[in-house]
């Protein structure tokens, strides 16, 4: 087995945030790379990501380049032949449709699995010896162990995960880069059994590498007692962690204790929820702080705290590299020099009941007339439930899909309520959204951290954005 040749010791002072679906892509990990800073690209929805553009052209080629490169020619032909339209689909057209995960994984599922996540690391680690991340969702357990594989395959540095508990991960890093088959635990609502996903990547593809360099994992937490159980009971070696403050966007750590609202609906955070960062220092593992650290010295707060740098999301995020629509970034930081945009942190948007950071931006599903002219539909299905079926079965529910569906299904007509459609309206948010019927287009959705005065602070005067370099130097000065 091939070791890492670094520690998370030697990592650089700034990690760039995870974020949404392909804001988070390639372009904007590669760019943060180039300065010396660890660049990350978000797992979400990666294989729906790589289907589209292909479905638009693949403009510049770069999927192309990627998969080239790409240990086994016939699985990266098959994935071409079957969603490369020359010159891109029709703007009218629906894009053709990327399987939806299950148990087991298909064969196709599992190759585009592979293969995006391979193409999106290759990319961002192409022509240069920067240092590269894949971000990814505990609760998105399925396509975890393809996911991790594909990245390895391209030679990711550091695997970072939050949105639940990965004990799992560091042992399946273990596994995968000594190529041995790996198992995921599922987590199951109602069952009594154990249910695992399998990876065997000899059956999967005989002429990958029989040995992988082992990425450094970072636990994304939000509390010291979460990455002390972390440390003591994770499958393998945690390298670091992420302390994560509830100002962050994306995805928050509930509050502790039963769900309280402040007056204007969000969840409210007291002190139990708090990060004791005397606790991390203890642990003597390296930790970088994120939530609230985008601006001018806090780089230098959180070093003086003892931790190794800090994670920044948002500030990154409008950047010219980030994903995000250029008409919607455009919107977002007009919004943002007029003082207009509010960040919401909604308890109820996201399927997996995690509080969830919400741009309040016109014409977005934060707007309630187009989140209610919006017909439920679930067709990418990767925030879904897997549930125990009377037959013995797992099945899948998202209380983002049709009322009567999800409730026939088993689940809680309660939890139905604000529920939105995170796949597609984040896709919309990447300028991939889907087409549907009567001319209908899926509606975006953005998501922020609460720490707008980043992003201010760094729009030059007289118009214009700002690079991710530009970002870089501003948290180093």
């Amino acid at each position: 087995m091939q070791t890492t040749t670094i520690t998370a010791a030697d990592l650089p002072p700034i990690i760039q945030g995870g974020m949404g679906v392909g804001v988070s892509g390639w372009r904007l990990a590669r760019a943060v790379a180039l300065t010396g800073q660890l660049g990350v690209v978000s797992g979400t929805m990666l294989d729906v990501v790589m289907v589209r553009q292909l479905q638009l052209g693949d403009e510049g080629g770069h999927i192309r380049r990627a998969l080239a490169d790409f240990p086994s020619e016939g699985i990266a032909q098959r994935l071409f032949q079957r969603y490369f339209i020359p010159g891109g689909k029709a703007p009218e057209a629906a894009f053709r449709s990327s399987p939806m995960v299950g148990f087991p994984l298909s064969r196709p599922s599992l190759e585009l699995s592979v293969l995006a996540s391979f193409v999106s690391i290759w990319l961002a680690k192409d022509g240069h010896a920067g240092r590269v991340g894949l971000n990814l969702l505990e609760k998105s357990q399925l396509p975890t162990l393809p996911l991790l594989y594909g990245a390895m395959l391209a030679g990711v540095d550091v695997v970072l995960m939050g949105a639940g508990i990965p004990r799992q991960i560091p042992g399946i890093l273990d596994r995968l880069s000594a190529g041995l088959g790996a198992q995921l635990r599922l987590d199951v609502t109602g069952a009594t059994e154990e249910f695992t996903a399998e990876f065997e990547p000899n059956t999967f593809c005989s002429d990958a590498p029989r040995e992988l360099k082992r990425p450094l994992f970072l636990a994304i937490v939000a509390s010291a007692v979460l990455a002390e159980s972390l440390r003591r009971k994770a499958s393998g070696r945690v390298d670091g962690f992420v302390a994560e403050f509830p100002s962050a966007g994306g995805h928050n750590a509930p509050p502790r204790g039963a769900l309280q609202l402040t007056e204007t609906g969000e969840p409210s955070y007291g002190p139990r929820d708090e990060i004791d960062v005397a606790k991390f220092r203890e642990m003597g593992l390296p930790f970088w702080l994120a939530g609230g650290f985008g601006t001018k010295g806090k780089l230098r707060d959180a070093r003086a705290l003892g931790a190794m740098g800090i994670q920044v999301g948002t500030a990154f995020a409008l950047s010219e590299e980030s994903g995000f629509a250029p008409e919607l970034k455009a919107k977002l930081i007009d919004a943002l020099r007029s003082n207009d945009l509010t960040v919401f942190t909604d308890p109820y948007a996201s399927p997996t009941r995690f509080p969830f950071k919400v741009a309040q931006l016109p014409g977005t599903l934060a707007e309630p007339g187009v989140y209610e002219h919006r017909e439920r539909i679930c067709d990418l299905g990767v925030l879904r439930e897997t549930y125990l079926k009377p037959d013995g079965k797992l099945g899948f529910r998202c209380s983002a899909e049709p009322v009567a569906d999800y409730i026939a299904k088993g689940g809680d007509p309660a939890r139905t309520h604000g529920t939105m459609c995170l796949c597609n309206s984040l896709a919309a948010s990447i300028d991939l959204p889907q087409q549907r019927a009567n001319n209908y287009t899926e509606p975006p959705l953005i998501t922020l951290g609460d720490d707008l005065a980043s992003i201010r602070a760094l729009l030059p005067e007289g118009g214009g954005g700002y690079s991710a370099s530009s970002v870089v130097h501003a948290l180093l000065t």
